[in-house]
């Protein structure tokens, strides 16, 4: 694990950002809701301005049947959703969790939280279904990717699945996100030819990289720990800058919190020194997809 000196409270330029690699328990709401208090608490006192959990952090990841039991409401009326909207008053929170709505349909979330009010709600829009995945047959999928503006910059949620798919990442940066906020429950599998670690880790490692350096924006990533159902999820969590450079990582297999401040200053020499956003050809790109879509 790295981590860099402070940045200061409050400040938009630079900020620090605390990523909460937990250990959720299955099924659990009320366990899970009190293990991120106790998290959320512990980042404010390392004078933090934001944690970032893990994708379905409140409820872990393998619910299938228990998926109605689990899930709750993105707003003030629900008795979880309040209690970490009440905790956001010291600190800017996002979390992934089972959401809800009003007819009843069941999407996997990612909510960022401020000042006691929801800034951002983004439901998974890719929904495996390969290897040990089964997203789609229990959750409804997500509809669009928007970047969101917070008080230390613009930023987008990418869930697990969501970017393993390029068009996401994208998307979020055409919509002006400078820093993405990647959560994940991703499980360890394969091993790297030197057995040094697991095969996928170095996978999320570089699709990590090609985001922070081909659109030349901030990546924090989350990924959980624990076991569920004999699957080992592998941690690893990191923040990658603006240049591709990883600058903080966290163990692998183990509950951890590494921070790191995150200067927006370093969007500046990147897209100086690399002018990728500068030269996009947004229109051409768009005509082309509108051509290969009709051409379906």
């Amino acid at each position: 694990m790295t981590t860099d000196t402070p940045g200061a409270r409050g400040d938009a330029r630079a900020f620090r950002v605390a990523l909460a690699q937990i250990r959720p328990r299955l099924g659990d709401v009320p366990h899970n809701l009190q293990a991120h208090l106790a998290w959320v608490e512990r980042a404010a006192a390392t004078q933090a301005d934001l944690v970032v959990f893990p994708e379905l952090s409140l409820t872990g990841y393998f619910l299938r049947d228990l998926v109605p039991e689990a899930a709750i409401r993105a707003d003030a009326n629900d008795p979880v959703f309040a209690q970490l909207l009440q905790a956001s008053r010291s600190i800017d929170i996002a979390v992934g969790f089972i959401c809800e709505d009003a007819r009843h349909r069941f999407t996997i979330a990612a909510a960022y939280l401020s000042e006691g009010a929801l800034v951002h709600l983004h439901h998974k829009v890719y929904l495996p279904t390969y290897r040990l995945f089964d997203d789609s047959r229990f959750f409804a999928a997500g509809s669009q990717f928007r970047a969101f503006d917070t008080r230390f910059g613009r930023m987008g949620f990418l869930i697990c699945e969501d970017a393993w798919h390029l068009s996401s990442g994208v998307v979020l940066w055409q919509d002006g996100a400078d820093i993405f906020l990647h959560i994940a429950s991703n499980p360890g599998y394969g091993v790297r030819a030197d057995l040094g670690t697991l095969a996928n880790a170095d996978d999320l490692q570089l699709i990590n990289r090609v985001y922070a350096e081909l659109l030349t924006v901030w990546v924090a990533h989350v990924n959980r720990v624990g076991v569920e159902d004999g699957v080992t999820f592998f941690g690893g969590s990191s923040v990658t800058d603006p240049n591709g450079r990883e600058v903080a990582r966290a163990s692998l297999l183990e509950e951890a919190m590494p921070s790191v401040t995150i200067d927006r200053a370093a969007l500046r020499r990147a897209r100086t020194t690399l002018p990728l956003l500068r030269d996009e050809k947004l229109d051409l790109v768009i005509a082309e997809l509108e051509r290969i879509r009709r051409a379906r």
